[in-house]
């Protein structure tokens, strides 16, 4: 048997209405986007940042980002090397 319990918190009420329009236009609940968001941040699949305006032109920009979006998938990354030696090799090949 699982427990639950009631979270409480205040949040911008315009936001709170976008976020609920939002959810329903993707087919579910808030309180599932809150519960699976939750899950994200405490198994550490969620990153929360604060970022203002980026400093960066907008070809940098989208080259960072799509090289993020590589990295968090695990795509276009070399493994890890037990020495120096090792890279040097995997480079040559």
């Amino acid at each position: 048997m699982t427990t639950s319990t009631q979270m409480i918190f205040n949040i911008d009420k315009k936001l709170k209405d976008q976020a609920i329009k939002k959810a329903q236009q993707e087919g579910m609940p808030f309180g599932l986007v809150l519960k699976l968001a939750t899950k994200a941040f405490v198994e550490g699949t969620l990153g929360i940042g604060l970022i203002g305006d980026s400093l960066l032109n907008p070809k940098a920009d989208k080259t960072l980002k799509k090289a993020l979006k590589d990295i968090q998938n695990g795509k276009n990354t070399s493994p890890k090397f037990g020495s120096a030696k090792d890279a040097i090799a995997y480079l040559k090949n």
